[in-house]
């Protein structure tokens, strides 16, 4: 019993029914009801959307506040801010592998929602054993802190030059190992090759291709995101919350995003001292609990720092990039 208290790191059986039950609510809403005849999402479409599932990811937080009081309530916001400013560079890669396999708009939702699916399982693989290994080793926050302060200073100065997608050594292996349709076959991943003048058996379409790339393009933004919230709370359930619900509202700003990510050229630079500032107090957590340092950032400040970091980030890119040729 001990161990599958464990499982559910102390909330009861119900609650993570209930946020499961309201992820498969809001993902069967998507597809059933949304995505019931295909079409192309525009820039108001995607603003509505996004607009959806920030009021649902903001009233989950309300509920945790009700629930867990206002220190849980409040990591949770703060974790959702951080997952969702630093989604931003992985708008910009998905946008990348999308222009370089020339996947039309018309089926890119469908990639990001069948992609949510696996973001699901390795966020919660990747959050288990953060967990685990925190409630272990504790000096592991100090690794997380020493990593955020170094990502930060490295996007901090970094310029802004994005590989392209034939030196991507995951994209040379796929190409190398699996067999590919020369062009996409509508929306599907996968098609008989004797149906379509090529040799026998199942061929991945372009489409697959995407969707797996997606998925690592994922994998290594989770990297730097989950010690960031861990940075936050040590809670994996406030972790896991936030960082999905952060995920499934980029899927549906994604396609508004995509078309004005000039506009937030100079939010970098805030995100890099959101990551210093986060990696510094994970830091002082590990040094306060070993009675090194009788200092801690407390939960409201670290909200209020990031919320006015973010917000002056937005504002100042608007702002420099307001008389840019694509703007005009």
């Amino acid at each position: 019993m001990e161990w599958f208290s464990m499982l559910f790191v102390g909330y009861p059986i119900w609650v993570w029914l209930m946020f499961m039950g309201v992820v498969a609510a809001l993902l069967a809403f998507d597809l059933g009801v949304l995505q019931k005849d295909q079409h192309e999402i525009g820039v108001a479409e995607s603003l509505k959307l996004s607009a959806f599932y920030i009021a649902m990811g903001l009233a989950f937080g309300a509920w945790i506040w009700w629930y867990k009081g206002s220190d849980a309530g409040m990591a949770y916001i703060t974790g959702y801010l951080v997952e969702k400013s630093l989604s931003m560079d992985n708008v910009f890669v998905i946008s990348l592998i999308f222009t370089s396999l020339a996947v039309p708009r018309i089926y890119q939702h469908r990639v990001l929602f069948w992609g949510i699916l696996g973001v699901l399982i390795l966020r919660a693989i990747m959050i288990g054993l953060g967990a685990v290994l925190v409630a272990q080793y504790q000096w592991v926050l100090v690794v997380f802190g020493v990593f955020l302060i170094f990502t930060g200073i490295k996007m901090l100065v970094s310029d802004d030059a994005h590989p392209h997608i034939d030196d991507n050594k995951l994209y040379q292996w796929l190409r190398r190992h699996m067999r590919f349709t020369p062009t996409l076959h509508g929306e599907k991943f996968w098609v008989r090759g004797e149906e379509h003048g090529m040799s026998k058996g199942w061929w991945a379409t372009p489409l697959f291709l995407t969707l797996i790339l997606v998925e690592s393009a994922d994998l290594v933004f989770a990297v730097d995101s989950i010690p960031a919230i861990f940075a936050i709370t040590q809670d994996p359930f406030i972790v896991y919350t936030s960082n999905i619900f952060a995920i499934l509202g980029l899927r549906a700003l994604y396609f508004a995003l995509s078309a004005m990510v000039h506009r937030f050229h100079y939010l970098k630079y805030a995100l890099s001292l959101v990551l210093v500032f986060i990696g510094v107090k994970v830091a002082l957590v590990y040094f306060n609990q070993i009675g090194l340092i009788a200092m801690k950032i407390p939960t409201p400040l670290s909200l209020g720092v990031t919320l006015a970091l973010l917000i002056g980030g937005v504002v100042f890119s608007l702002w420099k990039t307001r008389n840019d040729p694509q703007n005009v």
